[in-house]
């Protein structure tokens, strides 16, 4: 089993950057405190293979599977902190990650980590590869590929995911842009982005859409996992704005990386700002 990051990488990356990017997924400095977590069903798109109910009917303490191919890339379900636990009796290669309210997700059957322990990330940060192919290392006792997750409340107990995510919806927060149609950014897109830079970034003033140059420059930072290598001065030229293109660009946009945003970069940039988890 090989780490993808040795620790002295992940805290050497996070000094010089001021967070950490891998694969395009962003990571906060070590020591950086998320806020409370909002957590989502990243897993929403897979067929699940077996129920809650149905886990507790074989015997287990409980977990949901999902369908997926090996290596698939696992999202965070919510900021926190990761552990990795190889080979971790039946579940085989585990990660458990600590959400700060005291609750934990742990995703079980992994074909790899990625992540040092104690990395702290945020929502949607890739945290491992899917595996559970029969007898592969990292599998346990799975016999075909999937993941399988669950969640632990504070004192200790294995909960059902889904139920939390349902009793814990996202608050009502922040109205969806009309960015994602119109093409044009008005002031509830620079409001979603100083939220999501809020939870992920280090941006500290207020949401109140009208970004300045802490705005900017958090963006900036955010924007060093999508090609950014510029200063993070709050003042945004091409290179920034090229960079912000390339994350549309997973998101819907397909026009060229030239660093001016037209419509339907903006489209694309909104797209990902109108998710859930920015609310």
């Amino acid at each position: 089993m090989t780490h993808g990051l040795s620790r002295r990488g992940v805290l050497r990356g996070a000094a010089l950057t001021g967070g950490l990017t891998v694969g395009g997924a962003l990571f906060a400095r070590p020591g950086t405190a998320f806020a409370a977590p909002v957590i989502y069903n990243p897993f929403a798109g897979y067929t699940i293979t077996q129920t809650w109910a149905q886990h507790r009917a074989n015997g287990s303490l409980g977990g949901i599977d999902f369908a997926m191919a090996v290596g698939t890339a696992l999202p965070a379900c919510g900021a926190g902190t990761v552990t990795n636990i190889p080979n971790n009796g039946t579940g085989g290669h585990t990660v458990t990650i600590a959400h700060a309210d005291g609750y934990k997700s742990q995703y079980l059957h992994l074909s790899a980590f990625v992540l040092a322990n104690g990395t702290a990330v945020a929502s949607g940060a890739t945290v491992g590869r899917s595996g559970g192919a029969a007898g592969a290392p990292g599998s346990g006792s799975s016999t075909g590929p999937h993941l399988h997750w669950h969640m632990i409340d504070p004192s200790g107990v294995r909960i059902n995911p889904l139920e939390y995510v349902a009793a814990h919806p996202p608050a009502a927060g922040l109205p969806k842009t009309a960015t994602e149609t119109s093409g044009t950014p008005d002031s509830t897109c620079y409001k979603r982005m100083q939220n999501w830079l809020r939870l992920t970034n280090g941006y500290t003033g207020p949401i109140d859409g009208v970004p300045g140059t802490n705005t900017w420059a958090a963006l900036q930072r955010a924007m060093r996992g999508y090609g950014y290598t510029g200063p993070i001065d709050g003042v945004m030229g091409p290179n920034s704005w090229r960079a912000v293109q390339q994350l549309a660009s997973g998101y819907g946009y397909t026009g060229p990386l030239d660093g001016v945003m037209g419509p339907n970069s903006w489209r694309g940039f909104a797209r990902f700002l109108n998710q859930d988890r920015w609310n």
